[in-house]
């Protein structure tokens, strides 16, 4: 009797283990093997897929046995046009996909070798491929802010040529894109120029034109540096893209409110959005202009601490508070002595103003930080550069304040990360351990840590304003040109970039650096996480390409 007792409960234990087990496993919608002839079975392969008439594609990774697949919760019943991602190579066509209600379908990609991997490589790798020192082609940095360095190296100019459309480019502001361009009213109080500015155009003019396509040359006369598929932990992602409406759209900066839908402001027109991350679905706000024929658009968006969204209007001069509620738009501009031709708002900085009711911006144009009243209307400006040398070259990019609503600020041109006391007024500056490393943005951690990309450092920088110590990690990638920095509730921390079309993941405690490449070209600015899940997930704009892109990792 108690044999048979004890062999019954074996029983229940097995199936209760194995139906739990079976449950664990999600069910899959579509699935499928990638391979190619000369590889055989391929990981790393971005296998992308879109639903007809929809606006949202989802994309996963295939395995170490070329294995891909797709949760039935990611892709509803109907018909589904496949797309991949594998540098160097192309998919045989398979035509439409029909996924099924409570089915699983497959379908099996066979890769080809693509003839044009010029069209397919990177800014990064671009870069890398240009067979000269670091230093010589650090400058490409400035160009993948409007456009690709694929589109100078394919063209034809020569040195002469390259002059006059540096000149011209030069008149562009920051905003522009191929398919926007918008023109600048003035250059920044501290920024490069007169005969300095020419001898670098020179210089410059004469690197591009020996390793572009011109003097008669078909091709080009080095080899592409290609980076590598992602591998083991690197597939481990789900990534959902959005479409946006219009081509034109440039989101900058994403957030979620506190209600889960997503906001961006619009880089170049004087416009902000909201989708609904269930269906895809945007609404959008036009901000009032405040000065009629300068550039338009938004940078720097946060919240506040009632959820309000708050923004640098760039050239418009000004920051903006939006209400979620009533829908209506507060402005407030800088003083008069610092709203010229040159003056370029970027950010807002309202994290904090609960403390003591004060909103703090930076000033592009002047490299000055100012603090709004927001009871009183008045205005304060601090100068941590007044007293800068004659072609001495400051960009106060980024403010972020910490939870006494002190202003911490970057200085993109150099290398520094500043303060501006709240109390006090008093200035402080600290130099990154990198020389050159152009911090730009940030964001603070609950330990009152600054997470920073170092642009020109090509590193993940820590400040911790308590103990006033550095900490850098580099990137895996060469040319990263990490933008900003993010800390989950995991504790790791996230970036993106505008070269690589991968975002980052850093473990500080291990070192550790995943990469997770994302399924097209994709210039990367800020970094959003939302932590409300059980795992973080990480939200970006893709600012060239028109659309907003979500991260979920599976590990």
């Amino acid at each position: 009797m108690r044999k048979a007792w004890a062999a019954a409960c074996v029983a229940a234990v097995v199936w209760f283990f194995g139906s739990a087990i079976l449950r664990s496993e999600p069910a899959v919608a579509l699935t499928g093997q990638v391979s190619s002839a000369e590889e055989g079975p391929m990981e790393g392969v971005l296998v992308s897929a879109k639903k007809a008439g929809s606006v949202i594609s989802v994309t996963v990774v295939s395995d170490a046995k070329g294995r891909y697949s797709f949760p039935q919760d990611r892709l509803e019943p109907g018909q589904y046009a496949l797309k991949i991602r594998a540098v160097g190579y192309e998919v045989d066509d398979v035509g439409a996909v029909s996924v099924g209600e409570g089915k699983s379908a497959t379908a099996d990609l066979k890769l080809h070798k693509t003839q044009n991997l010029g069209g397919q490589i990177t800014n990064s790798e671009w870069m890398s491929s240009i067979p000269t020192d670091d230093k010589q082609k650090a400058f490409l940095l400035n160009c993948v802010q409007c456009h690709t360095v694929e589109r100078i190296l394919r063209s034809k100019h020569t040195p002469e040529e390259f002059m006059k459309v540096m000149e011209r480019m030069g008149t562009y502001a920051n905003q522009s894109f191929p398919l926007h361009i918008q023109k600048r009213m003035a250059t920044r109080l501290l920024e490069e120029r007169g005969d300095q500015l020419a001898k670098t155009r020179l210089r410059q003019a004469d690197f591009l034109a020996a390793y572009n396509l011109s003097a008669g040359r078909g091709t080009w006369a080095y080899d592409f540096k290609t980076l590598p598929r992602p591998k083991g932990s690197n597939t481990q992602v789900i990534i959902t893209e959005y479409d946006l409406p219009r081509k034109m759209i440039e989101p900058h900066d994403v957030v979620l409110d506190p209600d889960g839908m997503v906001w961006y402001s619009s880089f170049g027109e004087q416009a902000m959005g909201k989708m609904d991350p269930k269906t895809g679905k945007v609404t959008e706000y036009n901000l009032p202009i405040q000065k009629p024929g300068w550039p338009t658009g938004e940078l720097g968006l946060e919240l506040d601490r009632a959820g309000n969204l708050w923004f640098g209007m760039t050239f418009q001069a000004a920051i903006a508070k939006f209400d979620r509620n009533s829908e209506e738009f507060t402005i407030m501009k800088p003083p008069a002595e610092y709203n010229k031709d040159m003056t370029q708002i970027n950010m807002a900085a309202p994290q904090s103003a609960h403390v003591d009711g004060k909103v703090w911006s930076q000033n592009n144009g002047f490299a000055v930080v100012h603090r709004y009243d927001l009871a009183t209307g008045a205005t304060e400006t601090f100068a941590p550069f007044k007293d800068a040398k004659e072609g001495e070259n400051h960009n106060i990019y980024d403010v972020i304040p910490d939870a006494q609503n002190n202003a911490y600020f970057t200085d993109f041109a150099n290398e520094h990360i500043g303060r501006v006391d709240a109390k006090t007024g008093a200035i402080k500056l600290w130099e990154t351990p990198t020389k050159g490393s152009a911090p730009r943005r940030g964001q603070m951690d609950a330990e009152g840590r600054i997470w920073f990309g170092e642009y020109k450092g090509n590193r993940i920088g820590l400040f911790d304003t308590k103990t006033e110590k550095f900490k850098e990690w580099e990137a895996p990638s060469p040319w990263s040109a990490p933008y900003d920095g993010t800390m989950d509730k995991t504790g790791h921390v996230w970036s993106g970039s505008m070269t690589t079309d991968r975002v980052l993941r850093l473990d500080p405690k291990t070192g550790k650096m995943d990469e997770y490449l994302l399924p097209r070209s994709t210039n990367i600015r800020r970094v959003f996480v939302d932590d409300r899940g059980a795992r973080p997930v990480l939200w970006i704009g893709n600012n060239h390409g028109a659309s907003i892109v979500k991260v979920e990792t599976l590990n």
